[in-house]
């Protein structure tokens, strides 16, 4: 199959050229515009198949993760193919995906232009980036203004700010800072209100890396939620953890458990450090399709 996802540096430009190059192949997606970021960066959202039960898809909350946004945009296409042409995914029949599918390339279109271009393509936020970066975004990790999106969620923000403190992340960083308030920016808002508005029945949020899967929030163990967790790390072969430290509180998945009562997973995809090449693509792909395929018919 010749994909337009095939596998290159996940640029805000390149980003959008796919998804509309996929709009163009295949009509039944459709494409929404959830938000804008704080440089004025269209945040999408990717919808294929009945307005139903949705799986929530959710990648790209931080900068340096931009092989999470290839990664959804692939399954994207994979599923579109199969739909249209009536083949199987996984042994899947297409027939079986018929809950909508909702994905969210990326949430944090900024942090990662920032991440992959430098401080210049942050708009007026450029000497903040400098300033926090020391003049290197290597390292980037936050939105234009050093906050992380997946710490800025409203699920135990302020036990995870007294963690924040502790470490000594005390202002806009890099990586890490959640905010002055939970859903302070809006990257985080946007895809709250995308939640609260489509219901999802499940939500899984694409992060980088370490093969693990988080599936709990604190005493919060939605039902289904073991079941569908451990199916995924059969499938995937990655293993299920449990938060600690400063990835205890104040994430996508955090919230959306607490919120919904409903099973949420951070999956981290692939192993060594970030940003992964795109020669581990297509080896994270052999682990995340049967992954995402089988969330999409649970």
């Amino acid at each position: 199959m010749n994909y337009i996802t095939k596998p290159m540096i996940m640029t805000d430009e390149n980003q959008r050229k796919m998804i509309f190059s996929l709009k163009k192949a295949y009509p039944l997606l459709n494409i929404r515009v959830i938000g804008k970021s704080l440089c004025e960066r269209r945040i999408f959202s990717l919808h294929i198949g009945r307005s139903e039960n949705p799986l929530l898809i959710a990648a790209g909350f931080h900068a340096q993760e931009w092989l999470t946004t290839l990664l959804a945009l692939r399954f994207a296409e994979v599923i579109l193919h199969a739909k249209a042409n009536r083949k199987s995914v996984w042994s899947i029949q297409p027939c079986a995906f018929c809950r909508e599918i909702i994905i969210v390339p990326c949430v944090n279109p900024d942090g990662m232009q920032i991440a992959l271009s430098g401080a210049k393509t942050a708009g007026k936020y450029e000497q903040t980036v400098r300033k926090i970066s020391e003049n290197s975004a290597d390292k980037w990790n936050a939105n234009a203004r050093g906050v992380d999106i997946n710490h800025n969620f409203d699920a135990g923000w302020k036990e995870l700010r007294q963690i924040e403190i502790e470490s000594e992340i005390v202002a806009p960083s890099p990586r890490r800072y959640g905010g002055f308030m939970p859903v302070s920016e809006p990257e985080t808002a946007a895809i709250v209100a995308l939640c609260k508005q489509r219901q999802p029945r499940t939500a899984i949020a694409l992060h980088s890396q370490g093969e693990e899967i988080f599936w709990e929030y604190g005493k919060n163990k939605p039902q289904r939620s073991r079941e569908l967790a451990k199916i995924f790390a059969a499938v995937s072969g990655y293993e299920l953890v449990e938060n600690s430290g400063l990835a205890s509180h104040g994430g996508f998945k955090d919230w959306f458990i607490d919120y919904f009562n409903r099973p949420a997973f951070t999956v981290e995809i692939g192993k060594g450090e970030n940003p992964l090449p795109l020669t581990d693509f297509d080896g994270i792909l052999e682990h995340m399709l049967p992954l995402l395929s089988v969330a999409a018919v649970l």
